[in-house]
């Protein structure tokens, strides 16, 4: 049996890593599927953006960049329809948290959560924040968890942090920005 050396294994190391990074790479560059969602607060001002996009694996990926908000922790959820009315309605007509399969809220519930659940995002206090996460939960893609049923999806940032376990919404609040999730070709 062969062993390697020291300056081999220093040689290999660096090689293996950047195999390594190449393939997460090339998963970012060739979705299977990818959408947008334009975040608008109650007045229609624009207030951020939600990328999207999925590995062929499945799991989708979320990057939301918001402004103008209050400094702080807001929930943030995908809603069952792909409508944003603000104004007096508040963006009640994105209706309730996108749940297909039928769980509880939260991310902590031990009966949940919803499939449209997220972390919380943190407004720094110049009004802005970002939050990128994963969720295998919801699908870009057709199959019982879509984001684009027949009636769409939203994303909804709400005025207060969830507390990953009240039903029905984690005591998040009104809804303070809103965002219709649509394709990218």
């Amino acid at each position: 049996m062969r062993t390697l050396s020291g300056s081999t294994v220093i040689k290999i190391v660096p090689m293996v890593v950047l195999v390594a990074a190449c393939s997460s790479a090339l998963l970012t560059r060739h979705p299977v599927a990818a959408a947008r969602a334009a975040l608008v607060d109650v007045n229609g001002g624009a207030v951020g953006t939600a990328e999207l996009w999925q590995e062929a694996g499945g799991l989708v990926h979320v990057d939301v960049s918001a402004s103008n908000l209050a400094p702080g922790a807001h929930g943030i959820h995908f809603h069952a329809v792909g409508r944003c009315e603000g104004g007096s309605t508040a963006f009640s007509t994105a209706g309730a948290h996108y749940n297909p399969l039928n769980k509880a809220h939260g991310l902590s519930n031990p009966d949940g959560p919803h499939a449209g659940d997220a972390p919380n995002i943190q407004i720094g206090a110049n009004g802005s924040g970002t939050l990128p996460f994963t969720t295998n939960r919801v699908t870009l893609t057709s199959g019982s968890t879509t984001l684009f049923d027949a009636d769409g999806s939203a994303i909804v940032i709400h005025a207060n942090a969830d507390d990953q376990v009240s039903q029905p919404s984690g005591n998040s609040g009104a809804r303070i920005a809103c965002g219709v999730v649509r394709t990218v070709p």
